[in-house]
C-alpha cells in the first residue's frame, strides 16, 4: 500500500492493525440474529501518522432453518473496498481470508478432516476446495461443522490452510480458506469485492453427501418462478 509492506496481523511489527470502526446494524427475529460491523485496515506510515487503506464490512446472520434440526447456519458476507484512491495489493501468503481454531477437545486421534475433493487432514493443506468438514468426539458426544465457500468468491475453489496432525505436539485444529495462498489479489480504488462463507455447525455425524448437498443448497440460487396473468 504507498509503496510500503503491511504486516496487518503480527501487531509488534507496529506496521498496521485492524480495527473495529463502528457497527452499523444489529438486530434479530424469530429464528436468527445478526449484525454488521466496518473494520478498518490502518497502516502505520513510515514517514509518521497512519492511514485507513482497506474497509472491510463484516456481515454475520445466525439462524436455525428448521426447529427440528439438528444444525445451524451462520451466514458472513465481507465487503472489502479501498479506503483511498490507491490500490491495495494482498500478497500470496500461506494464512489469510477466514479461518477458524477449533475447540481444544479436539486432537489428531478424535477428530477428522474432509474436503469437497475427498481430501483428509494429512492431504488437505494447500489444496482447493468448496467446502471443508471436521467433525469428531466433543463432551462424551460428536459435532462437527461445514465451512463452505461460494463459487463467486475470489479464487474459488479456494485454496485451503489446514494445520499438520502434529500441531503443537496434539494436532490442533485449524482451518482456513486462504483466497491469496497462491496469488496476489489486488483491491482497485472505486470497486467492490464480495466475500461470501457459510458455517453449517451440526451435531452427531455427517456424511461427505451430506456436507455436499448443504454446499450445493447455499452455491445454488433460489429459483423464483413469476406467475403471469392471462391478458384480456
Amino acid at each position: 500500500f504507498e509503496k510500503d509492506t503491511v504486516d496487518f496481523w503480527n501487531l509488534n511489527k507496529k506496521q498496521g492493525t485492524v480495527q473495529f470502526a463502528h457497527l452499523m446494524s444489529a438486530g434479530s427475529g424469530g429464528v436468527f440474529a445478526e449484525y454488521a460491523a466496518l473494520h478498518e485496515h490502518v497502516v502505520f506510515k513510515k514517514t509518521g501518522g497512519h492511514k485507513t487503506a482497506l474497509n472491510e464490512v463484516q456481515t454475520v446472520r445466525v439462524y436455525q432453518p428448521d426447529a427440528k434440526a439438528a444444525y445451524y447456519i451462520a451466514d458472513i458476507t465481507i465487503l472489502l473496498t479501498a479506503a483511498s484512491n490507491a490500490e491495495v495489493k494482498l500478497l500470496e501468503y500461506r494464512y489469510g481470508g477466514l479461518g477458524l481454531r477449533a475447540t481444544p477437545e479436539w486432537n489428531k486421534t478424535n477428530s477428522v478432516v474432509l474436503t469437497s475433493e475427498g481430501k483428509a487432514r494429512k492431504e488437505a493443506d494447500g489444496s482447493t476446495a468448496k467446502w471443508c468438514m471436521i467433525q469428531g468426539s466433543l463432551n462424551g458426544d460428536s459435532a462437527g461443522l461445514v465451512m463452505m465457500s461460494y463459487p463467486a468468491n475470489y479464487n474459488h475453489p479456494e485454496p485451503l490452510r489446514v494445520w499438520p496432525e502434529d500441531m503443537n505436539g496434539r494436532g490442533d485444529v485449524f482451518l482456513n480458506f486462504s483466497p491469496t495462498k497462491n496469488r496476489n489479489w489486488t483491491i482497485s480504488p472505486g470497486k467492490e469485492y464480495l466475500l461470501r462463507y457459510r458455517f453449517l455447525v451440526f451435531n452427531d455425524r455427517f456424511t461427505g453427501k451430506q456436507a455436499d448437498a448443504a454446499w450445493q443448497n447455499f452455491a445454488t440460487p433460489p429459483v423464483i418462478h413469476i406467475k403471469k396473468e392471462p391478458q384480456k
